[in-house]
């Protein structure tokens, strides 16, 4: 089995090489990048996971990710010692999957690192031979395959991060429910919502339209009901 393959960047040499250690360690191939921009000269379809620190030289934590999610599904994970709320808000919002911040333990660092990467396995689709519609969700021209975790539009299969998959297949699970903005953060994240989690949930959902819809500016998929929430008819 081919280990999977994760870069680090960040801008101090001696976190790079524990990071380096530890993940090794479990087995993992690492590739290290000093800065932001030579974490995106070095994305690659064979890298399964990005882990971020924020304040890097020449280009930091959130450009890189905002351009690495132009290439990429892989998860993102921000290491970091910004904690603020307005910090997390600002990672998820530029496309970021996770959020830890310094210190870190050794187990809390192995244990996100591996379920993100879990989940990338399976949402990747490891797809099985079987074509059965049971299970399917069909809603005029998009498909999802719960089974495998993919969506297609118009019969061909469209990339979506793992966040946006969620999203898509909560609403059209369950049609006609209007989700709040906390209500969809805490299904989806699995966490407390806090206020400014909303640009959160805004900017996921802005990026899944410009990808399902055929005008993502007049949605007719996933409607904005105001001062509600969200929901697919």
């Amino acid at each position: 089995m081919v280990n999977n393959k994760i870069l680090i960047a960040d801008d101090n040499p001696e976190i790079r090489e524990v990071l380096n250690v530890l993940l090794s360690s479990e087995g993992y191939d690492v590739i290290e990048a000093k800065d932001g921009q030579e974490a995106i000269e070095l994305i690659s379809s064979e890298i399964d996971l990005y882990i971020l620190d924020i304040m890097m030289p020449v280009i930091n934590g959130y450009q890189a990710c905002i351009e690495i999610r132009k290439k990429s599904n892989a998860p993102i994970l921000f290491l970091t010692a910004k904690s603020q709320e307005s910090d997390k808000t600002l990672g998820f919002s530029s496309g970021g999957d996770d959020y830890l911040s310094k210190p870190f333990s050794y187990n809390e660092l192995t244990t996100r690192v591996k379920a993100l990467l879990r989940r990338y396995y399976i949402y990747q689709g490891k797809v099985n031979n079987d074509e059965s519609t049971e299970n399917k969700i069909i809603y005029n021209n998009i498909v999802i395959d719960p089974n495998n975790e993919i969506v297609f539009l118009n019969n061909e299969q469209i990339e979506l991060t793992y966040i946006e998959y969620q999203i898509l297949y909560l609403l059209l699970s369950n049609r006609k429910h209007i989700y709040s903005t906390q209500s969809l953060y805490e299904n989806i994240w699995n966490e407390p919502y806090y206020y400014s989690a909303n640009n959160t949930i805004m900017v996921h959902i802005r990026n899944l339209r410009k990808k399902i819809e055929t005008d993502p500016q007049n949605p007719k998929v996933i409607k904005t009901i105001w001062g509600k929430g969200y929901r697919c008819d």
